[in-house]
């Protein structure tokens, strides 16, 4: 399993929206750097669902429940999305502030690169965002 890191701003979509949603499409992705990223991640793989913007903030866990298909909103069709479902809220948001004050994490692509909109995370990263979100 692979672990990944995808963002949205809250007026746009908020983590609210997608647990009301259940599984969506995780569309609008024009990065083909992101778009990469989608097109490697398999049915199972886990995502932090960020806010940017407002919040700047992990809030949740989503899982992948299909993989990358072409992207309808892109007229182009040059980009994919994938669709995701809403697992589990944070106890606790882990702000981009706190990620970046943990030594562990400097190197992690949020910080490294935090305007990316899908990005992947490290097992050990992974591990340790979702502790200090209070999850298990």
């Amino acid at each position: 399993m692979a672990y990944w890191l995808v963002k949205s701003e809250p007026g746009t979509w908020s983590w609210e929206q997608h647990v009301k949603k259940g599984a969506d499409a995780w569309t609008g992705v024009r990065n083909h750097q992101a778009k990469a990223h989608l097109n490697a991640m398999k049915k199972g793989d886990k995502a932090f669902f960020y806010h940017s913007g407002e919040g700047k903030e992990v809030v949740g866990v989503s899982e992948v429940v299909k993989e990358a298909y072409p992207d309808a909103t892109d007229k182009t069709g040059a980009f994919v999305c994938v669709d995701l479902k809403a697992i589990e809220p944070l106890k606790t948001p882990v702000t981009l502030a706190a990620i970046k004050a943990e030594k562990s994490l400097a190197n992690m692509v949020l910080v490294k690169n935090s305007r990316l909109s899908v990005q992947p995370v490290t097992a050990d990263e992974w591990k340790a965002i979702r502790k200090m979100g209070g999850l298990k």
